[in-house]
């Protein structure tokens, strides 16, 4: 089954993941051992929750987002604590061809992006080039194995009804999503220091008012899992629904919100 990831509407992909990134932005951007003033970064920023994050915490000198998209750039230059910020600029580009300059940054970051970068390897080339000597290079990716719950209970679903989505799930497709492949990854990349690399896990609450709350983001074609369910017939996605309202039973509050756990892992290593 041939299925293309869609990445171009900001508003639906806040609803459907950027609700959630937001909160993983947030504690990523803590956990960094950065000083105010410093020069950032952001790779594949997307709808710029990372940026904000960053913005707040840490006050960078100027801070750089790059992605191919242009309706999530938008959607990042208007975000509250970003718009109008001196300092922050938005540029469209390819994580493995970022148009700036060497030794050009202190901080370069990446969030939710480097599994769907097609060689993961040269976007990390990239990052350290970018990076000034001793920069600080962090990234940080969902547990799609097991980790970011409402994914996994996506997939399984989709998995129960059509035996060809479990090529689709991206658990399966992305397997750097892991520490084990992350730390391989940052240690092996020429120009990093390998001492220095170290991973951790960033674990967030997602609460669903209800189950449509849970559901309806998945209907905005934006990502692998809604450009695979935009892709299927009104009868497969009516029974992936169900599967997935029976997976999440266990999960129901009283008052019917639906209380689940995402996990991401967060990678980071000083540029030698």
């Amino acid at each position: 089954m041939a299925v293309t990831d869609r990445w171009h509407e900001g508003a639906p992909y806040e609803r459907y993941i950027g609700r959630w990134s937001r909160l993983v932005a947030e504690r990523f951007v803590d956990g960094l051992p950065l000083e105010p003033g410093a020069r950032w970064v952001d790779v594949g920023c997307g709808t710029g929750a990372l940026t904000a994050a960053a913005i707040a915490r840490w006050a960078p000198a100027t801070i750089v987002g790059v992605d191919p998209s242009e309706g999530f750039l938008a959607v990042a230059s208007e975000r509250p604590g970003v718009a109008g910020r001196a300092g922050a600029r938005f540029l469209v580009g390819d994580a493995q061809h970022l148009p700036l300059p060497d030794d050009s940054a202190d901080a370069v970051v990446s969030g939710l992006v480097l599994n769907f970068v097609p060689d993961p390897a040269a976007a990390l080339a990239e990052a350290v080039r970018v990076a000034a000597p001793g920069a600080l290079v962090a990234a940080y990716v969902w547990d799609y194995v097991e980790g970011m719950r409402l994914l996994r209970i996506f997939w399984d679903a989709a998995a129960s009804v059509d035996a060809d989505a479990a090529a689709l799930d991206e658990g399966r497709r992305f397997p750097i999503c892991r520490p084990e492949p992350l730390v391989e990854l940052w240690s092996g990349a020429p120009g990093m220091d390998a001492a220095s690399v170290g991973v951790e896990p960033i674990d967030v609450d997602t609460v669903f008012a209800d189950f449509d709350d849970l559901w309806s983001p998945f209907l905005g074609g934006q990502g692998p899992a809604p450009s695979y369910l935009a892709s299927v017939t009104d009868a497969a996605r009516g029974a992936i629904r169900e599967s997935m309202r029976e997976a999440t039973d266990a999960a129901t509050r009283p008052d019917g919100s639906i209380a689940l756990v995402a996990r991401a892992w967060a990678v980071s290593g000083r540029v030698g």
